[in-house]
């Protein structure tokens, strides 16, 4: 069993979200450029690539963060779960909102991809290495390249 001390000392998610709190806090009062230095350390650091403007809910985590990025528009919602290698990405085609949203307690595999201003419904579970380019409407399991709905 853990220790909260062990937890607080060794926990990659709980410091990449501490300082994206910081740089997000700074970055909406206009303070970008310090903003983005302590995004760029996060990321030389722990291997995490999050925009400071992204929106991120309560209870994120996340597990084994190498190779992650969550780009400036993506929104996450509550308790939701994104492994190593995922990317909320753009598809380099859209202006204004460019990346996904996701919904509550949403479950990313690692390495997945999810690209575009699309919406992942509450209580989603996108596969390992899934590429998800549509919405998906909420309780629904997605796998596969380009991802295909398995489980409603």
């Amino acid at each position: 069993m853990k220790s909260t001390f062990q937890i607080l000392l060794f926990n990659d998610s709980l410091r990449v979200l501490f300082w994206y709190r910081i740089a997000n806090f700074l970055y909406r009062y206009k303070i970008r450029f310090l903003a983005f230095l302590i995004m760029n350390g996060v990321k030389k650091r722990r291997g995490v690539d999050i925009h400071p403007a992204a929106t991120i809910g309560k209870n994120l985590l996340i597990d084994h963060g190498v190779g992650v990025v969550i780009g400036e528009t993506s929104i996450i919602g509550n308790d939701c779960t994104i492994y190593q290698g995922v990317t909320l990405g753009g598809t380099g085609k859209e202006q204004g909102k460019r990346h996904p949203t996701l919904g509550d307690n949403v479950i990313v595999g690692a390495g997945a991809k999810i690209l575009g201003n699309i919406y992942i419904g509450d209580f989603v579970k996108v596969g390992a290495n899934a590429v998800v380019l549509e919405d998906i409407p909420s309780q629904n399991t997605v796998v596969g390249c380009k991802g295909k709905i398995v489980k409603r």
